[in-house]
């Protein structure tokens, strides 16, 4: 019997021969010799061989043994068996091809015991260098900031009243409140009296920090306070570096983005030349520090680096929970401080959302994301001072209509291709006729800040109703809500990020395009594609970022001021596109390339493209940004610095000033008098007031200018010669022609002009002293650019 076995182990060897895996069931089947000549010696004698069709017979029936592999019995070795499952699981690691399985390395070839070891040290040093560059990079952007805006400014050189000034734009007032804070006989008391501020708003107690999101100064000024940095470091230097530092951050998380994305911190590095040489499009900390988009900004982008990690595939658990963690903070803190952050994060969703209902992303994660977002809103309610606003935005709408069309739709993902799309589709209005209608439910139920305004001017934006309303055509003319211009494609074409962009962006769509349909079709998605499958829209964080800059592309396509949200992703999705090879094989397996491997010719790609676009931007840019460094501006403004040090020093302490609002915002912040109104765009109450405030460039009597002021409490009123003279067509944006349409004095009929109004206009003729209105104001103070005058106290009417 011991022989016969032994025969038909022999004769097994020639079906293991046809495998793959030839070279190693050989050495396996040469066991059987052995065994065979134990057998021989045993009974004296060599084996009887069988007739051929016997032994074709038993091998036949060893190949059906439930035991068997490829025709060699189990018994034979239990070796083997252990050799096969290594085999597998190999493969399953590794993803080779059949071609390579043919050139595996025979089983009596082991790997050095230190192999492992190699390959960790390997990956740690690439960590390291890529975290090492990710820092350098911010940091050495963060100084490049702050060098910049030394020579811009020339800031050490200033006095404090002409640093100050350097606050452009009304976003001074954000500053005040930080030296406020300050100021200050302890933090509770300064949070107490800016909760209760009546010295800012004449005739109104606001509460500034819920008006104005002002815990990022809050924070600063506790950090300037608790670190001892008094006697170090001056306050609005320390103001100034808190926003630079976050700068760096900002790029940093851009940086990993692309790492995470792309496999290689070279895309990193990329990113960040591309961000710093389209810096006008990516960023307004140059000319705006003290903006909220400064302070928010960061946050969100390393929420975006977190999620792009937590979509991932073959994440590791432990760094899984890291990006959980991450995502959860930095989004709560992005909705904090920044009272446009949810509308942001609303947008990100419909991207996941896209993501959820296409089955290209595990549900699990979408249920930690959504759990993320509900938990920021919530956690933001109260500190933002129960902001009715955050029960009605249009995130938690989503996420109750999607939570609630989940429900009430069964077997969303099951199903033909065509049934799966109707269901996706009917989805889509359970989603949004469920979110609209809660949102209607809750502003019915909680009153809810009047955003009329917002509706009006997205009407006028987008044609659907034309208006004479002065605060929607104010908003209409803002630079931030016009359309881009030419000059801004131009600058991104010549920074080469926008032809490579559009072709990243190409591939990444019809791939993504190509996984849909799969899902759609009901074929499953490798959750860990190889390399040379070329199936880069798999991949969840790419579909991801696809989705998220087509929708912030088409916001920014309609306001400029959106660039500032996309662009920095342009060149962050472009920089891990040229430096990806599963991009550049997906392209090869779609030309059928055959000359070339196109996994090689894709690790060259990936390689030398990036490194012909570094060496072009350095030649061309670098000596820019040196010359930029170098080079002295001048910021010089004398008329204003006059103008501050009259009220500063002049005016009483109970004066208050009307003028235009982001005027008024660098009166409060350099004498810290009261001022009528406030540079907000999200305030409809503020906005009528500055409606009124305006009323002096219009075609008023000093009578109706008077009793506008008085009704305020204005005790001064600044008026501004740019807006009085401002020269431009006459139907255009200026301030004098808005409010001569919207009080009804002038008419546009077929290009002409015609006035309907009897008197001149106020700016103009007080200037001329005529009797009817130095009976009412008393001019204390001009220069080129500024005339104040004192309202009088006591004026007798005369009909």
């Amino acid at each position: 019997m011991r022989t016969e076995a032994a025969l038909r182990s022999l004769s097994c060897c020639p079906f293991g021969e046809m495998t793959e895996l030839r070279h190693r069931r050989e050495a396996t089947c040469g066991e059987s010799d052995d065994i065979l000549s134990k057998a021989s010696a045993e009974l004296g004698s060599s084996p009887v061989p069988l007739p051929e069709d016997k032994a074709e017979g038993l091998a036949s029936e060893e190949l059906q043994q439930p035991g068997s592999v490829d025709g060699c019995p189990a018994s034979t070795s239990g070796a083997w068996e252990q050799m096969e499952e290594e085999t597998e699981a190999k493969e399953e690691s590794n993803k080779k091809g059949d071609e390579e399985a043919e050139h595996s390395e025979p089983c009596d070839v082991k790997r050095p015991r230190n192999f492992g070891k190699s390959v960790l040290v390997q990956r740690l040093v690439k960590l390291l260098f890529g975290c090492l560059a990710a820092v350098t990079c911010g940091m050495m952007y963060a100084v490049y900031l702050s060098i910049y805006h030394e020579k811009k400014f020339w800031f050490s050189s200033r006095q404090e009243l002409e640093r100050e000034i350097t606050f452009q734009g009304g976003n001074g007032l954000y500053y005040y409140y930080y030296k406020h804070m300050l100021k200050a006989p302890s933090f509770e008391k300064g949070i107490y009296e800016l909760t209760r501020d009546n010295r800012t708003v004449s005739a109104l107690t606001i509460n500034a920090v819920e008006q104005l999101f002002l815990y990022p100064e809050l924070v600063t000024s506790f950090l300037y306070r608790v670190t001892g940095s008094q006697d170090v470091i001056e306050p609005v230097y320390f103001y100034i570096g808190v926003v630079f530092g976050l700068q760096a951050i900002y790029v940093t998380a851009l940086f990993v983005s692309s790492w995470v994305m792309s496999g290689t911190w070279v895309a990193g590095m990329l990113a960040v030349a591309w961000y710093i040489i389209n810096r006008p499009d990516t960023t307004k900390v140059d000319y705006a520090i003290p903006l909220r988009d400064n302070w928010a900004l960061p946050y969100f982008s390393c929420q975006v680096a977190a999620l792009t990690g937590f979509l991932r595939n073959n994440i590791h658990s432990s760094m899984e929970m890291f990006c959980y963690l991450l995502m959860s903070a930095s989004t709560f803190t992005f909705i904090l401080i920044w009272e446009h952050g949810h509308y942001v994060v609303f947008v990100q969703g419909l991207a996941l959302f896209l993501l959820d209902c296409f089955d290209l992303v595990q549900p699990r994660k979408m249920a930690d994301i959504h759990k993320v977002y509900l938990c920021s809103l919530l956690l933001a309610y109260p500190l933002q001072f129960q902001n009715p606003s955050l029960l009605s935005c249009p995130l938690l709408c989503l996420l109750v209509g999607s939570a609630l069309a989940r429900y009430l739709q069964h077997n969303l993902k099951v199903g033909p291709p065509l049934a799966r799309l109707m269901k996706i589709l009917l989805h889509f209005y359970l989603v949004f006729t469920i979110g609209i209608t809660f949102s209607y439910l809750v502003k019915k139920i909680i009153p809810v800040r009047e955003s009329d305004h917002i509706l009006k001017f997205l009407e006028a934006k987008f044609g659907l109703n034309s208006t004479t309303d002065f605060v929607t055509n104010l908003l209409l003319c803002q630079d931030d809500l016009q359309s881009p211009g030419q000059d801004f494609f131009l600058r991104l074409t010549q920074a080469s990020v926008l032809p490579f962009y559009l072709l990243v962006l190409l591939v990444c769509l019809l791939s993504a395009l190509q996984a849909i349909y799969c899902r759609l079709s009901g074929q499953p998605l490798k959750s860990s594609p190889r390399l040379e499958d070329g199936l880069i829209g798999q991949q969840p964080e790419v579909v991801y970022h696809v989705f998220h800059t087509l929708l912030f592309g088409g916001l920014a396509m309609l306001f400029v001021g959106m660039k500032y949200l996309w662009t920095p992703y342009v060149c962050m999705f472009t920089a891990f596109g040229v430096c990806s090879p599963e991009l550049w094989v997906t392209v090869f397996k779609w030309l059928r390339l055959k000359s070339v491997h196109p996994v090689v010719l894709a690790l060259i790609l990936s390689t030398a493209v990036p490194t012909i676009i570094g060496f072009s931007l350095w030649r061309e840019y670098f000596p820019r940004l040196i010359t930029e460094l170098s080079e002295l501006q001048e910021f010089y403004d004398p008329d204003t610095v006059e103008l501050m040090n009259w009220i500063k020093t002049q005016a009483p302490m109970a004066a208050v000033f009307a003028g235009s609002p982001q005027l008024l915002g660098s009166v409060k912040l350099c004498s810290g008098c009261s001022v009528t109104s406030l540079p907000l765009y999200t305030d409809s109450a503020l906005l009528r007031r500055s409606e009124s405030i305006y009323q002096v460039y219009a075609l008023r009597s000093a009578e109706d200018i008077y009793k506008i002021l008085t009704s305020y409490q204005a005790s001064h009123v600044i008026i501004e010669e740019a807006v009085c003279s401002e020269l431009g067509p006459p139907k255009g944006c200026r301030i004098k022609d808005l409010l001569d349409i919207s009080n009804g004095h002038v008419v546009y009929e077929k290009g002409e002009m015609y006035a309907f109004s009897k008197y001149a206009r106020f700016c103009q003729e007080i200037k001329m002293n005529y009797s009817p209105y130095i009976n009412y104001f008393t001019r204390v103070f001009w220069n080129r650019s500024y005339h104040i005058y004192k309202v009088n106290a006591v004026v007798s009417f005369q009909y």
